[in-house]
């Protein structure tokens, strides 16, 4: 792999990366997005955050574990039965984490 060719595509995946990022603030009012895109852009955050803590309580130990043994699992099920009785974040996280030691301490 010659060293033009390394900078040649380390500038393109920076271009490409700038243009998909700024494509609409530098389009600015111009472009209207149709309101079901707008709708369904709200819930990308938390789609992405449900993906990543959701993959780190499946796997334990890099294998996945849907079974009683896996603390993780059972401490983010029950962070998230806190979180639909209480509606308190402060709950949610110190209720999952207090069952989380709690299921490590008697596994």
């Amino acid at each position: 792999m010659s060293e033009l060719y390394l900078w040649s595509v380390i500038l393109a995946i920076s271009f490409a990366t700038l243009l998909t990022r700024s494509l609409l603030h530098v389009l600015g009012e111009r472009v209207q997005l149709p309101a079901l895109v707008e709708a369904s852009l709200r819930f990308a955050p938390a789609c992405a955050m449900a993906a990543i803590v959701a993959s780190d309580l499946a796997y334990s130990h890099d294998v996945l574990e849907f079974n009683l043994a896996n603390a993780r699992l059972l401490a983010g099920l029950g962070a998230a039965l806190i979180q639909l009785t209480t509606r308190s974040m402060a709950a949610t996280i110190g209720g999952g984490m207090a069952l989380y030691w709690i299921l490590r301490w008697v596994s």
